[in-house]
């Protein structure tokens, strides 16, 4: 059985502020242990999402898909999303949006509520760690997400 609530964030440890989606998995793990009112959450990461994640939505009730943008406005923002065949459908990586549209295609039905948590990043170099920016957003995300979950 899975959880209702999934928390998916996604990026490249080793390259700077790309680490934001996996550590603000790490870090909001830790903080749902500390407040079962929100119910039972699956955290998952991953370098980049990919067709088979679409299988990740199945049975929840929400999804927050989290991830580091250079073009997410400062510190981030949080939207819902709606299945869609972008042009990272044929491709490897792919974007959330897309994730549901391949879930609705073999499920036959709507994918659960999805929202997409983008924390803005500007160092994404190869071997370089989280920027002091991207620190701070990241604490104002986890702010963020736990007003989203408990609401």
């Amino acid at each position: 059985m899975t959880a209702p609530t999934l928390i998916f964030g996604w990026g490249n440890p080793s390259r700077g502020d790309d680490a934001l989606g996996p550590l603000f998995v790490e870090h909001f793990e830790k903080l749902a242990a500390l407040h079962p009112e929100w119910g039972e959450v699956d955290c998952l990461t991953d370098f980049q999402l990919q067709v088979e994640h679409a299988l990740d939505l199945q049975g929840r009730q929400r999804v927050l898909f989290v991830d580091a943008s250079v073009e997410a406005a400062a510190p981030y923002t949080l939207e819902p999303i709606a299945p869609a065949k972008d042009a990272s459908f044929t491709t490897h990586a792919m974007s959330p949006q897309a994730v549901m549209a391949v879930y609705a295609e073999i499920e036959d039905t709507d994918p659960p509520p999805c929202w997409l948590l983008a924390i803005r990043a500007e160092a994404m170099e190869l071997g370089e760690g989280l920027s002091p920016a991207a620190q701070e957003r990241l604490v104002k995300a986890l702010e963020a997400a736990a007003e989203w979950i408990s609401g």
